[in-house]
C-alpha cells in the first residue's frame, strides 16, 4: 500500500488527492453529469481546479482528518473517480459522497468503493453515523447507496441552497 493509500478493495485503491490531479479532476468536474446530479463548480482551467481542489479536498484531510479520496483501477492506476467522507454545513454526521466518470458507470467501482469507505469510516474513524445526500433523479447514485446499506430517511436542503435533496442513512 503506497504511503498516500487511504485504503484498498480487490480491484481498487483509494488514494488521497494532490495537486497533480488537478487536470484530471478539471474534466470529472466539467462532465455534464457532475454537474446536473452534484454541481457546477464553474472551474475552468486547470489552475482554478488547483484552487478548487486545495480548499474542497486537500485541506478537509488536516482540517477532519478524512476527505475524499481519488479512486484508481490498481490494475493499471488510471483513476475513476472519487469517492470519500465529507463534513458538510447543514449535517450534523459525516457525508459519503462519490462522483465517477461515466465511463466506469455499471461496473460497480462506486459500490465496492463506498462500501469500502462506510466500513472504514465506522471501523477505523470509529463515526457512529454516516449518511449520504443524493439528488432525487440520481437513480444510480441511489441504487448505490442502497447496495450500501444505507435507507431513505426523508428530504432536506442545505444551507445556502434551494435543491431539495434525499438523505439516507
Amino acid at each position: 500500500m503506497q504511503e498516500a493509500t487511504v485504503l484498498e478493495t480487490e480491484r481498487l485503491a483509494l488514494r488521497r488527492a494532490t495537486l497533480a490531479d488537478a487536470a484530471w479532476l478539471l474534466g470529472l468536474w466539467n462532465d455534464p453529469a457532475y454537474i446536473q446530479f452534484i454541481r457546477d463548480w464553474g472551474v475552468r482551467t486547470v489552475a482554478e481546479a488547483e484552487a478548487l481542489l486545495q480548499t474542497r479536498i486537500i485541506e478537509k484531510y488536516t482540517e477532519h482528518g478524512f476527505g475524499q479520496s481519488v479512486v484508481v483501477l490498481k490494475a493499471t492506476g488510471e483513476p475513476l473517480g472519487l469517492t470519500g467522507l465529507i463534513r458538510r454545513p447543514g449535517l450534523d454526521d459525516a457525508d459519503v459522497g462519490y462522483a465517477y466518470l461515466p465511463e466506469y458507470w455499471g461496473k460497480g467501482y462506486a459500490s465496492e468503493a463506498v462500501a469500502a469507505v462506510l466500513a472504514y469510516g465506522r471501523e477505523t474513524l470509529g463515526l457512529p453515523r454516516i449518511v449520504a445526500i443524493v439528488s432525487p433523479g440520481n437513480v444510480r447514485s441511489i441504487h448505490v447507496l442502497e447496495k450500501a446499506g444505507l435507507r431513505y430517511e426523508r428530504m432536506i436542503t442545505l444551507p445556502g441552497d434551494t435543491e431539495e435533496l434525499k438523505l439516507f442513512t
